[in-house]
């Protein structure tokens, strides 16, 4: 029999990640009292999971090493139709080969954070549209839509913010979402004796609605609990860069980009962001940050998240070359890098040219930097050459180098034959591509 861990629910309030709950007592008790199965759903409305779905998932696996058995539930059918919930206006939607393709990265992705392969309380990956994708839509209106009140459904807040939102109202598409998901749960109860969905705070609504339509059919007795929605504390969204979503997949978002985002959180983020992001007690972390507190050097919270978070996404090796590449951009050793790693620099890393090599010796270096955003002007290049402020793959260049740009690019060894690191100052970098 499955041991569980009965301080687990207290260990998830320690560490901030439950906002809400059905049931008072009764989940604890429901938790408590035996191995349970429950879900979280993730629609496909992109080729690949965010880091805003990193809660979520890893509450999956929370769950899971606690003693129950996860579900993941990825939106076949629900990602067709588009959830409304605190959403400005109403979503675009795709086409079901778009949306199929999607599914089938988002499986993929998922499979890495639970394990399939532990008795018990091994998890599964479930389609919705397998159970929705054959229903008439007689069925759908008479089996469950007759247990929804329209009054109810109205007055749900993600809802009510978009009838009140003038010019924009809601579709009876997206306003039927509400049925779909909700028919989920009852349906994964019936399969799997599903008792608890879990998802962000924007789906309470959804989730409450579930739990009644599992009653009304089944006569079940299920539970819901959220997650917060994670935000700064600066009042900035969570999870973007000025370079848009950071994505778990490298390549979307490479190892190396993911890595800093993490190495640059606030400090007043950065603990916070530990208990929700990584599997570290909460001790530790309060070890942490008390260390960090009567530290005189830079905290070391950044960098503990962000080895923690990109080894769990990334693996060890995706960690690695992070780091390796992190470094050679701080000590200026170029020849540490691989390919993969000024590939990676070359995806998102760094400013990029890519230069025809018959093109390169057409004008002089100066106007080269300046031309790819290294200073406002060629003058301001040739200031920084004459205080022996310029390198190219590390190596130092001068007034004497700026002659045509090929020349000077030449008398370096390029890494790979291609590519040519070079820096301005302390803090500017251009990756040049010569192809």
């Amino acid at each position: 029999m499955t041991a569980i861990d009965t301080n687990f629910l207290q260990e998830l309030q320690d560490r901030g990640l439950v906002a809400q709950m059905t049931g008072g007592e009764a989940i604890v008790e429901h938790l408590n009292s035996g191995s349970r199965t429950l879900y979280c759903g993730f629609d496909p409305t992109a080729d690949s999971l965010h880091i805003g779905h990193l809660v979520p998932l890893l509450m999956l696996r929370r769950f899971q090493l606690a003693g129950h058995r996860p579900i993941a539930l990825v939106g076949g059918a629900t990602g067709l139709i588009g959830d409304p919930s605190f959403k400005a206006q109403e979503r675009k939607l795709n086409t079901a080969e778009t949306v199929s393709n999607w599914v089938e990265n988002l499986k993929g992705q998922i499979s890495r954070f639970v394990d399939f392969e532990c008795g018990d309380t091994s998890a599964i990956v479930v389609n919705n549209l397998d159970w929705v994708g054959s229903m008439n839509v007689l069925t759908f209106l008479r089996d469950i839509g007759k247990h929804f009140s329209v009054n109810n459904m109205i007055n749900k807040e993600s809802v009510r913010q978009r009838i009140e939102r003038e010019g924009e109202g809601i579709s009876f598409t997206e306003f039927t979402y509400m049925l779909l998901q909700s028919y989920d749960f009852a349906e994964l109860y019936s399969r799997y004796n599903c008792t608890l969905q879990i998802g962000g705070s924007d789906q309470w609504g959804n989730i409450t609605g579930g739990t009644d339509l599992t009653r009304r059919l089944h006569g079940g007795q299920v539970y819901g609990l959220t997650v917060p929605l994670i935000t700064k504390s600066d009042g900035t969204k969570f999870g973007k860069t000025e370079s848009g979503a950071v994505w778990l997949n490298p390549e979307k978002t490479s190892p190396y980009m993911f890595y800093q985002f993490w190495l640059n959180v606030a400090d007043a983020d950065v603990y916070r962001f530990m208990r929700y992001f990584t599997f570290l007690s909460v001790e530790e972390i309060a070890r942490i940050e008390a260390e960090d507190a009567v530290s005189n050097k830079k905290p070391e919270a950044q960098r503990i998240l962000a080895e923690e978070v990109t080894r769990l996404i990334h693996g060890h090796e995706g960690l690695a070359a992070a780091q390796r590449i992190t470094l050679a951009l701080f000590s200026d050793r170029f020849d540490m890098l691989s390919r993969d790693d000024l590939l990676q620099l070359k995806q998102d890393g760094l400013p990029v040219s890519v230069i025809d090599r018959a093109q390169l010796g057409l004008a002089p270096l100066t106007q080269l930097l300046a031309d790819a955003g290294l200073a406002a002007s060629g003058k301001q290049i040739k200031d920084a050459l004459a205080r022996n402020a310029v390198s190219i793959n590390g190596s130092p260049k001068s007034l004497d180098d700026n002659m045509k740009a090929a020349e000077s690019f030449a008398k370096c060894c390029g890494f790979f034959e291609c590519f040519y690191l070079v820096k301005v100052g302390k803090k500017k970098y251009h990756l040049f591509e010569i192809v």
